[in-house]
């Protein structure tokens, strides 16, 4: 995960799409015809960041090529592509291939354009299920997943070292704002979050909301109130920045890279640019308040095939898919896109190529979807409102506890 996430439900709502979603079916765009003899094939991903020229662009134009047709590859930023899919779907184009953020298949599904792995033929037995599981509804599942990554804490070694701090003796959230504070007062900088008002936000402050035994139906119960007390704490002390509520996953990262900072919340993404940071760096994952690892989210995509009327379409694109995801394909692209693989044999595969990897991949394997637990297409509306929370709580417009009545209140009726 790692652009803005907002409601795509929302959004989908105030178009006033969802209800003749359901009824449509894409013609796939660059389609010549019903006839399914279109040379030419759409791909939809959220990697704009990524040029043709670039190892994934060149990947995805090989799985067309292997496939016999021309693949149309673009690159949109995760929300604008969520939003364009439910409108190219009610206008009768969607792609044929698209990309999606596992927390946006929910909502997708609801709106009755993503078709099932299963009527596909799509093999997903050996995807790891915590992983599968962020596109699967009712016990149906609605994509492949590429990869993987979630949330763990960069340290810097140097600046840990300087205050006295051991990273080994930070096993919950007492000895962690010991250590902050030790950090502190040795001249140096705590620690560096995303705390925006997006779903990066949101992705960034869970591990602390379920590290403290949260749930995301129960908003404002004394365990959530503890995690949002915990980052306002460390705003209202000075050990946490407070940019952070305007700090993207990004920007954040490139705070910790000044070698400032003691920490850093991050990403699996982010292990090329921790090998260029220019200081000696360490990964320790999140601690839950009372010990041991707190529970992160999922992040990743999915490759998934949206509904056409032409339903000859979907042997190729069954063909990209299959491409994109087998053992085969996987190590490279995951390498490419720093992501854990999905499966077991490939993660090993990883890992021995790797072995700073390890550390992700057993945080991935622990690691919670976002829409699972039934909560689906009810979680965007909560994820609104939890970051929506927090900005009023660390800005300062609200304590903690009213901010989470709130945002509980504003869910429920969502």
């Amino acid at each position: 995960m790692r652009s803005t996430r907002r409601t795509l439900l929302a959004a989908c709502v105030a178009a006033g799409t969802l209800a003749s979603l359901t009824a449509c079916g894409g013609g796939g765009s660059g389609s010549s015809g019903s006839s399914g003899k279109s040379a030419t094939y759409t791909f939809w991903d959220p990697y704009p960041q990524f040029d043709a020229s670039s190892d994934w662009g060149k990947r995805v134009a090989k799985c067309g090529t292997e496939a016999g047709v021309k693949l149309k590859r673009t690159g949109y930023d995760t929300t604008d592509l969520g939003n364009k899919a439910l409108l190219a779907a009610q206008q009768g184009n969607a792609p044929d291939v698209m990309l999606v953020d596992n927390p946006v298949v929910s909502t997708l599904v609801e709106a009755g354009i993503l078709t099932k792995t299963s009527d596909l033929g799509l093999e997903t037995a050996s995807i790891q299920k915590n992983i599968i599981g962020a596109g699967t509804l009712d016990g149906t599942s609605y994509g492949v997943p590429i990869g993987a990554n979630t949330l763990a804490l960069y340290y810097n070694k140097k600046v840990l070292s300087a205050a006295g701090v051991d990273p080994a003796s930070i096993k919950d959230w007492t000895s962690l704002t010991s250590a902050l504070k030790k950090v502190k007062a040795a001249g140096k900088k705590g620690i560096t979050f995303s705390a925006i008002g997006t779903e990066e936000g949101s992705f960034q402050f869970l591990p602390w909301f379920w590290g403290a035994g949260g749930d995301l139906t129960k908003l404002n119960s004394a365990k959530g109130v503890a995690a949002l007390s915990l980052w306002k704490q460390w705003v209202d002390e000075g050990y946490a920045p407070k940019d952070v509520l305007q700090n993207t996953q990004t920007t954040s990262w490139q705070e910790f890279a000044t070698g400032d900072y003691a920490f850093g919340e991050n990403g699996t993404w982010q292990l090329g640019n921790a090998e260029k940071a220019g200081f000696p760096y360490g990964i320790i994952n999140i601690p839950a308040q009372n010990g041991g690892s707190a529970p992160v989210p999922t992040g990743g995509e999915f490759v998934t095939v949206p509904v056409q009327q032409d339903t000859s379409r979907y042997d190729v694109s069954k063909k990209i898919v299959t491409c994109l995801t087998s053992d085969k394909n996987l190590l490279p692209t995951d390498t490419t896109l720093m992501y854990v693989a999905p499966t077991t044999a490939v993660q090993e595969e990883q890992v021995k190529a790797n072995p700073k990897l390890k550390p992700w991949v057993e945080a991935v394997a622990s690691a919670r979807g976002r829409t699972s637990g039934g909560l689906g297409t009810k979680y965007p509306t909560i994820s609104q409102q939890m970051w929506t929370a927090v900005q009023a709580a660390l800005s300062g417009g609200k304590s903690p506890q009213s901010a989470l009545d709130e945002a509980q209140t504003a869910a429920g009726k969502g």
